[in-house]
C-alpha cells in the first residue's frame, strides 16, 4: 500500500475543543466532573473535550468559574470592609459595591483608574468599586480623599480668596491667559512634526506651525521649562488631539532621555497616551451630551 492510500485510509480527526487549565488539583477536579469525556493530550499539552458542542461548553464553563471566583472574592472583600470600614462622606457601601461621589478633581479620576475593576456611572455620576478591589481601595483611599477634600466648592473658594490681590493671583491668571494662546516654545533648529501626538510639559498636543516669532527665554522660562542659554526658540501654535487620533498613535518604546525633555518635546509613551486619551474620551461625551441638550431644546413641542 502506497503513501496516498495510507492518507485517504487514516480516520479523521475527532471534532471537539481543546482547553488548558491552571495546574491545581481543585480545579482539574472539577473540569473532570464537568466533563467525564476529557481526556488529557499529550501530543498538544492541552485537556481536549470531544463533541461538535464542546467550545461552547468549555467556554460556559469557564466563565461560570470566573464568576464564582469572583464571588468568592467579593465576599472576602465585603468582610474586610466590615472588620475594617473606611469612613468617609465620599464613599458609601452598597450592596454590590463600593460607591465613590466627589467633587471633580483630575488626581481623584487617576487614582480610581488604576483600581482593578472600578467604573464610571455616568446615570448616576459616581464611580463603582467592586469589593473584590477593597484592598487595592483601601491603599489609594488617602490621597483620593485627600483630593476630594481639596476640590470642595468652599476649599477652592477659601484659596481663592487667601491670594486675592497677591502676586499669586496675578501670576495664576498670567498663567492661565498664556495657556489659553495655545502657543509652545520649540527650539528654531529642531522643531517637532506637525499633525503628529508630541509630549511637552504642557501635555500631549499636535503642532500646527509657526510663523518664526522668537520666543522670549523669561516667558519660556516662567510658563513652561528651563531653556538652553545657548538655543533660540520660536512659538509654535498647537491644537489639542481627537480620541481617534491618540488612540492610533503608536506610543515610544522607553522613555525619553533627559537631553530630548531639556529640548522641551518628545515621543509620548504609553504611560503618557493613556490619560490623554482618558480626557479626549471626557470631552468627546461631554460635547455629544451638549449636542443632545441642544437638540432637544431646538425640538418642537408635541402638541404645537
Amino acid at each position: 500500500m502506497d503513501d496516498a492510500t495510507k492518507k485517504t485510509s487514516e480516520p479523521p480527526p475527532p471534532e471537539g475543543a481543546t482547553t488548558d487549565l491552571p495546574h491545581d488539583r481543585i480545579t482539574v477536579a472539577r473540569f473532570r466532573e464537568a466533563f467525564p469525556r476529557a481526556r488529557w493530550s499529550d501530543r498538544l499539552n492541552a485537556w481536549f473535550v470531544p463533541g461538535r458542542t464542546a467550545e461552547k461548553r468549555i467556554g460556559r464553563w469557564l466563565a461560570e468559574q470566573e464568576a464564582e471566583a469572583d464571588r468568592f472574592a467579593d465576599e472576602k472583600g465585603r468582610d474586610a470592609f466590615a472588620f475594617e470600614p473606611i469612613e468617609s462622606r465620599y464613599l458609601d457601601a452598597a450592596p454590590a459595591n463600593l460607591q465613590i461621589r466627589t467633587p471633580y478633581s483630575r488626581t481623584v479620576v487617576e487614582e480610581i483608574r488604576e483600581i482593578p475593576h472600578a467604573r464610571w456611572d455616568a446615570a448616576r455620576r459616581l464611580w463603582t468599586v467592586p469589593y473584590r478591589s477593597f484592598e487595592q481601595l483601601r491603599q489609594r483611599w488617602p490621597a483620593i480623599e485627600a483630593a476630594a477634600e481639596h476640590s470642595e466648592p468652599e476649599a477652592r473658594r477659601a484659596r481663592r480668596e487667601e491670594i486675592r490681590g497677591t502676586e499669586k493671583e496675578e501670576a495664576s491668571k498670567a498663567r492661565l491667559k498664556e495657556r489659553r494662546r495655545k502657543r509652545y516654545p520649540v527650539p528654531a533648529d529642531d522643531a517637532p512634526p506637525l499633525d503628529r501626538a508630541i509630549c511637552t510639559h504642557v501635555g500631549i498636543v499636535f503642532f500646527i506651525g509657526t510663523d518664526g516669532e522668537i520666543a522670549d527665554a523669561a516667558t519660556v522660562s516662567a510658563f513652561y521649562f528651563t531653556p538652553a542659554d545657548d538655543e533660540e526658540y520660536v512659538w509654535a501654535s498647537w491644537r489639542r488631539g481627537t480620541l481617534e487620533e491618540l488612540v492610533t498613535t503608536w506610543p515610544a518604546p522607553i522613555p525619553p532621555q533627559q537631553t530630548e525633555r531639556a529640548r522641551g518635546w518628545w515621543k509620548p509613551t504609553l504611560d503618557e497616551l493613556r490619560p490623554a486619551r482618558r480626557e479626549a474620551k471626557s470631552r468627546r461625551r461631554a460635547k455629544e451630551r451638549s449636542e443632545q441638550a441642544a437638540g432637544k431644546s431646538l425640538r418642537p413641542d408635541a402638541g404645537g
